[in-house]
């Protein structure tokens, strides 16, 4: 056994020195008064572990810590108007900055690949994903007449399955819009659906080497310049392999390059899923396969709003909403790297459930998920009789 609880032991694995240099860089204990910005990081973090539903669950579930807040380098349980005040006030900015941070050290160890393309070059997948706010209490996320929501612009890595980049809007902003803002990386490639066939935005990634799997719309026009070789006796889910040039004088202008289409039947749904692409020499088949990976983008979105409390918020100021969101993904971040550190083929769904209940019980981290179903006690302890007389 230890004298630490699990919950101590995970929010020691964070760089503490890195953070407070993003403190100091932002300014964000300028007049913290007594409530600093560690102290709300990890009432943030208990937040998101513990699934509290309001400011009182996290003081009340961090006052029953008493003893122990000192190992989570809390002087003192925060009071629900503390933890109030600070979610509005405190820049948001510094814990988007903090999760990139994190990003290229913890991120590093949830690192995998479910797929194994011949291709080296780096992996996106893109696609983004609708929250919904009541309008009537968020009146800054405008989405309908009757309706607010936020909407989160992720592209995730695919080798790491974490985002790479996220840029969070309101639920008005179309998909293609949000993702003018993203970083590009030389020789890489994205994978989008049809939302995100904006013919002047994969101009721009083509212009600047970035490659683009993307589903098209039923209605592109386009005229065939030549019809590639199918493989012969193997893949037969490819239906069509050709070079194209559009042929709408609008979209032509906006792309005036050639064009890939590939065509490919999905077993699953039953359906023809066409893509074009900008990358010639690939297999039709490595194309196929990295549309189909995209799926990986929807089961991260399902994890998220499922296992992490992204789903209702804590505050109703665009700032709190935005601090929660952010911890959220510091929290799946971390929990990926504790996957990724345990011998016991955890599913992240039962490893947030089992540490949810274990929060505070004082027990071995690296012990308890390595073996969970087993009692991990102390070695006993020898007593050697002394002389009485």
């Amino acid at each position: 056994m230890t004298n630490i609880t699990l919950f101590s032991q995970i929010i020691s694995k964070l760089d503490r020195i890195k953070f407070s240099k993003l403190v100091k860089e932002k300014e964000t204990d300028k007049h913290q008064k007594g409530f600093n910005s560690w102290t709300h990081l990890v009432s943030m973090l208990f937040c998101q572990f513990a699934k509290s539903q309001s400011v009182r669950d996290i003081s009340n579930g961090l006052r029953s810590a008493t003893g122990n807040l000192n190992h989570l380098g809390i002087e003192r349980a925060p009071s629900k108007s503390t933890i109030s005040y600070q979610n509005k006030n405190r820049d948001w900015e510094l814990f988007r900055a903090y999760y990139y941070q994190l990003l290229g050290s913890l991120g590093q160890q949830a690192g995998f690949r479910q797929v194994k393309f011949k291709i080296k070059t780096k992996i996106f997948l893109l696609d983004s994903t609708t929250i919904s706010l009541c309008l009537s209490i968020f009146d800054w996320a405008k989405y309908k007449v009757a309706k607010g929501a936020v909407k989160m612009h992720t592209l995730l890595d695919f080798d790491s399955n974490l985002p790479a980049y996220v840029n969070i809007t309101d639920g008005k902003t179309a998909d293609n819009k949000g993702a003018y803002a993203i970083p590009l990386l030389k020789g890489s490639v994205i994978v989008a659906d049809r939302f995100y066939n904006d013919f002047y935005l994969l101009n721009i990634w083509d212009s600047k080497g970035v490659y683009f799997v993307i589903r098209h719309k039923e209605n592109i026009q386009y005229t065939v310049i030549k019809e590639n070789k199918l493989p012969e006796n193997r893949h037969q889910h490819i239906l069509k392999d050709e070079i194209i040039e559009l042929k709408n004088k609008s979209s032509k202008e906006k792309y005036p390059k050639r064009l890939r289409r590939v065509a490919v039947w999905d077993d699953v749904n039953m359906q023809v899923i066409e893509l074009i692409t900008n990358q010639m020499t690939w297999s039709c088949n490595t194309i196929g396969e990295l549309y189909k990976s995209r799926w990986q983008v929807e089961i991260f979105f399902r994890d998220i709003k499922q296992l992490l409390h992204i789903k209702s918020f804590i505050g109703t100021s665009q700032n709190a909403v935005m601090i929660q969101i952010w911890t959220a993904l510091i929290t799946i971040l971390m929990l990926k790297a504790l996957k990724a550190m345990a011998k016991f083929n955890w599913h992240l769904s039962n490893l947030v459930a089992f540490i949810r209940l274990n929060l505070f019980v004082k027990i071995n981290l690296q012990d308890w998920l390595d073996k969970p179903f087993e009692e991990h006690n102390d070695p006993p302890q020898e007593f050697s009789q002394g002389v009485l007389f």
